[in-house]
């Protein structure tokens, strides 16, 4: 008895750290923090969940950001009425890949694939999106 306690209990620790270290959380919520920010169309807010890339371009405009992803065809994740998470694939410590479904304002279905980076000093950020709509409609 003492020998399988001792067993399930390393197996908990060897899994503990795997689990820590896979926790969606973090990245979950810069996502859900710039989709919040673009609904509200504040450009600053958002271009502070978004890449140092991002943050460069925009940096002397940050207002502009949200009007630019507009521009690019993003406009439906800013007017969407909801959004949930999917999958995710870390491809190293610091860069995942985190699918993102939407609901519209006009009830149709979109999916999202976010590319987030663990920056130094800034933490999980959004390094690129690739937007997709989806048969269906979203109640």
């Amino acid at each position: 008895m003492r020998m399988m306690m001792a067993v399930a209990m390393l197996l908990a620790a060897l899994v503990a750290p795997g689990v820590a270290q896979d926790d969606p959380a973090p990245w979950r919520a810069v996502v859900s923090g710039q989709i919040a920010a673009f609904r509200a169309q504040d450009g600053a807010a958002a271009l502070g969940f978004a890449g140092q890339g991002f943050r460069m371009q925009f940096g002397e405009a940050p207002e502009m950001f949200d009007e630019a992803i507009v521009a690019a065809g993003y406009g439906a994740i800013g007017e969407s009425r909801s959004h949930s998470f999917g999958e995710f694939n870390r491809s190293s410590e610091t860069d995942v890949l985190q699918v993102v479904k939407f609901v519209g304002a006009d009830q149709r279905l979109y999916e999202a694939v976010y590319q987030l980076a663990d920056e130094p000093d800034q933490g999980w950020r959004v390094q690129g999106v690739v937007l997709r709509r989806t048969a269906g409609l979203g109640i």
